[in-house]
């Protein structure tokens, strides 16, 4: 059974059992605790919180997921995985235990021709948790499964919470025994290999006060509404129903792993000789590109792009690994192109939308393996630099092998992207050894460093049930489409974390109205600015947010006049602050709908970011921008603008808005019923939370400012807008009249003149640079007198000062030629260009057959001036950044020689 056939079965199955099928969360999630949804109960969490009441009793999904905390271990056994399925179905309030085992019994126990999943009953394993009678009972009594396929575990096993104060309760899980030849008989608890878990079924009863571990908690009390949250995982099914080792060789996952291996020649699982245990490389690596390759498609899909912090930072590593694993089994050309391709025709099936946004994810895709791959080159040069100086360390020293610190790889792996075992397979061909033990600490304090971060930001859970109380007065009247002003009464007030009942003059808080006309941050718009006035004076709205859903926080300042809970108040937003965001907002739907006017709809936004009087918005796009282009873009947004185009919004279901292909931008989260936002009609249909102008009229005038990439694959233009753009343009004006003044032309000729300007100071510097080397060559027959005969090597170092590379190469082939081959001859020679110094060293036949090799002393020079360099061993060219060295950097040239031919 394929596994979107499994997930078909799934959905229908709750479905007819009444409950509401809810549709997969995208990955980006709107909870700062995470950096993707990682559990199929994400989404629902709201409700498990209380924060929420749920909009139905009983609900079914299957989540897309991504977990990345042991992205190290992934491959190494057939167990890890990052991207998988969570199936689940949930009660609010609604059935409890009975209900819940009831319907998981049906599903997988009921013939596969009857719809359900045909496991043999006589295979399948209930575990409960140790206290849980009420549990042991229904699984033995009710269902009937003999008590010597019953298991009681203790809270490490099968107790579950979400590792803070709140909901939690005992767990019940089904194993199913796949056979002797998969390990020992005796069930869970003897071999978690032979008996797969495939549901687990969480008992959400308890109120927990304190959670110090997975087994060290605190229980409070009961909840007052007991839930049902159960998961299947839909590739340990797949797993089972498709008769497979394991979740590598299903539907989804192995036509890219035999793409791979085909690309490669090697073959998969069928090497000999390794330990118990222990994977061959070849699959280890296979795994990884199988695994990667799938999960980088569905991060694309829901639109992560690659970078170097956060989401992206984790969808960089994943590409990077997949192309390193494909260059490890030896495969050099781009991989991507051909394997990417693979995983979407397998995952299409369930994820039609993949197909359609195929050419969007392949052009990330493809470019971030063509920036790996560049890396890769910049990285050899670090590396070689790195492995000629411990070799040199090691020679200077006597100490023993040469070995690479570990602060070199780190900085390798960190600061350039450079996999440690790429260092420790490179730095191996050449004889070195790699400090992995001071890697690998560096590696700990990072992650360490990355644990606290994540726990800092997970204690924000102290303020949950701040706000949980605060929420339970009732949703927040959000009034931020209606007007700018209106009446409310203070709910509350939080200083530092705590509940507070007055904001004294000179502090600062939140405060919780019960109705406002404040738009709270999200979308990519800035919170509204404004004043909330109380019963003695105004106090200022520096920010508003949503800590949870349904309710407004207000950041306010109270300068000289304070609140006190149960004041009445009127909530004002500042009018222009509002005007000029709405003209931004607005003005970036403009611009998106330009950009694919212009460039086609692969061109997507992928990002934004709105403030009075100025916009950015990032898109999937692979290439700069051409002027023309630019002005492209820019001259059909402001035609838009001046066409006077109407503003509408209007609420609707999500299939509806879909459906009237309004566009859901990536990273956002939308409830049931969206907000869809047009800029006349179809030209312009996104769903939008933001404010808006009623007419593109008002959104002014919209001068493009800049375009620049900021990830791979993804493009950035910026633009004012409004007053903001008119004083842009201002500002442009003043500059063409004064530079007009300066050159003496009009602003007509200026630019004829400023080229005429360039190409005489082109024209000069030419001049210059040839008088140079006219010099350089004049003293050439000087300097030869200057070198110096070492074990009948004549070696000439001279220091050349202001000279570029090209002429500085021209200046050791000549010095070379009048040595002559009479005997072994070598010359080294430094220029500096911009400041930055460059080193070229050339030598003769004699020199090379006595072991003088050009390209190992320039890699010599060019470390010592902190950079790197290669060659051929008659000519090799090398560069740095510091050029107060060139003086070592030529000694070490002649001392290289020197060690070389005694």
């Amino acid at each position: 059974m394929e596994t979107a056939e499994i997930r078909r079965r799934w959905l229908k199955y709750f479905e007819d059992n009444d409950h509401v099928v809810v549709p997969s969360a995208p990955l980006i999630y709107d909870d700062p605790n995470l950096l993707f949804v990682n559990a199929g109960m994400v989404p629902m969490k709201p409700y498990m919180l209380g924060q929420q009441a749920a909009p139905w009793p009983r609900a079914t999904s299957v989540q897309k997921c991504v977990r990345t905390g042991d992205i190290e271990e992934v491959g190494k056994t057939s167990r890890h995985g990052t991207f998988f399925q969570m199936n689940g179905n949930f009660s609010f309030g609604d059935y409890f235990k009975q209900r819940a085992v009831e319907l998981a019994w049906g599903l997988v126990t009921t013939p596969i021709a009857e719809g359900g999943y045909g496991l043999d009953p006589e295979r399948v394993w209930p575990t409960v948790y140790e206290d849980d009678d009420e549990a042991f009972a229904l699984w033995h009594e009710h269902i009937g499964v003999p008590l010597e396929r019953m298991t009681r575990r203790g809270k490490e096993d099968n107790y579950w919470h979400m590792g803070v104060p709140g909901p939690g309760g005992p767990c019940s899980e089904l194993f199913y025994d796949r056979g002797a030849q998969y390990g020992a008989d005796g069930g869970p608890a003897v071999d978690e290999d032979r008996y797969m878990e495939f549901w687990n079924l969480v008992f959400m009863q308890d109120d927990l006060s304190q959670v110090r571990s997975k087994a060290d908690f605190d229980i409070a009390g009961s909840l007052p509404a007991k839930n049902i949250d159960t998961g299947m995982g839909l590739e340990r099914m797949a797993t089972l129903l498709q008769g497979k080792d394991n979740l590598y060789e299903i539907d989804e996952v192995f036509p890219v792993l035999a793409k791979a291996a085909e690309m490669t020649g090697k073959k998969y699982g069928e090497k000999s000789g390794q330990a118990a245990g222990q994977s061959h490389p070849d699959d280890v690596h296979l795994r990884v590109v199988a695994d990667h390759v799938r999960s980088s498609l569905m991060l694309i899909g829901d639109g992560v792009t690659p970078g170097n912090e956060g989401r992206g930072y984790v969808l960089r590593r994943m590409l990077r690994r997949a192309v390193r694993a494909m260059r490890l089994l030896g495969y050099q050309d781009k991989a991507l192109p051909e394997l990417l391709p693979v995983s979407m025709e397998r995952m299409k099936a369930s994820y039609p939308e993949l197909e359609t946004d195929f050419a969007r994810i392949s052009q990330i895709a493809y470019g971030e393996e063509d920036a790996f791959r560049r890396t890769l080159g910049q990285g050899t040069i670090i590396l070689d630099t790195a492995v000629t100086k411990a070799k040199q360390t090691a020679a200077s020293t006597g100490g023993g092998p040469a070995q690479l610190a570990g602060e070199q790889a780190f900085q390798l792996h960190d600061t350039y992207g450079f996999p440690i075992d790429l260092t420790l397979e490179m730095a191996a061909e050449q004889g070195v050894q790699v400090d992995e033990t001071g890697f690998r600490r560096l590696m700990k304090e990072q992650r360490d460093r990355a644990k606290a971060d994540a726990k800092a930001k997970k204690a924000g859970h102290a303020h949950t049930e701040v706000w949980k109380s605060l929420r339970e007065l009732g949703a927040t009247d959000w009034l931020a489409y209606q007007g700018l002003s209106t009446d409310a009464k203070v709910l509350g007030i939080v200083i530092d974390g705590e509940q507070v009942p007055e904001l004294q003059p000179g502090q600062t808080g939140q405060v919780v109205l019960d109705r406002t006309t404040f738009y709270a941050e999200s979308g990519g718009q800035v919170a509204d600015s404004g004043v909330i006035q109380g019963p003695h004076g105004n106090v200022l709205v520096r920010d508003v947010q949503r800590p949870v859903k349904g309710l407004v926080v207000h950041t306010v300042e109270a300068t000289e006049h304070g609140l006190t809970v149960g004041d009445a108040v009127e909530a004002t937003v500042d009018s222009e602050w509002r005007t000029s965001a709405c003209q931004a907002h607005s003005g970036t739907h403009v611009v998106h709908a330009a950009l694919r006017q212009v460039l086609g709809p692969s061109a997507l936004q992928s990002g934004s970011y709105n403030k009075p009087g100025y916009l950015r918005l990032d898109f999937a796009w692979n290439s700069a921008l051409s002027p023309e282009t630019r002005s492209e873009i820019e001259e059909v947004a402001n035609l838009a603008v001046r066409q006077d185009l109407p503003v509408a919004a209007q609420f609707m279901t999500l299939p509806e808005a879909r459906e009237w292909g309004a566009l859901a931008l990536f990273g956002e989260t939308y409830d049931e019923q969206v907000r869809v936002v047009e800029i006349g009609g179809p030209w312009s249909r996104e769903l939008c939370g933001g404010t808006h102008v009623a007419h593109s009229s008002q959104i002014g005038a919209l001068s493009l400012t800049g375009e620049s990439s900021v990830g791979s694959g993804v493009r950035r233009v910026e633009a004012f807008v409004g007053m903001d753009a008119l004083r842009y343009l201002a500002k442009e004006r003043a500059l063409v009249a004064e530079l007009s003044g300066l050159v003496g032309a009009p602003a007509g000729e200026l630019r004829s003149k400023v080229e005429d300007l360039l190409a005489r100071v082109k024209d000069a510097e030419r001049q210059i640079a040839r008088l140079r080397q006219e010099q350089a060559q004049a003293n050439a027959a000087g300097l030869v007198a200057d070198a110096v005969d070492i074990n009948g090597v004549r070696v000439l170092t001279h220091d050349a000062g202001e000279l570029p590379a090209d002429q500085v190469r021209s200046l050791v082939l000549s010095l070379r030629e009048r040595l002559g081959d009479a005997s072994g001859s070598v010359v080294a020679v430094t220029g500096v260009n911009g400041g930055r110094p460059v080193v070229v060293v050339a030598t003769n036949q004699g020199a090379r057959d006595r072991g003088v090799q050009a390209g190992a002393l320039v890699k010599q020079a060019a470390s010592v001036l902190g950079g790197g360099g290669g060659g051929k061993p008659d000519v090799a060219q090398g560069g740095g950044s510091d050029a107060s060295k060139v003086g070592a950097a030529l000694s070490a040239v002649a001392d290289s020689v020197r060690g070389t031919v005694g």
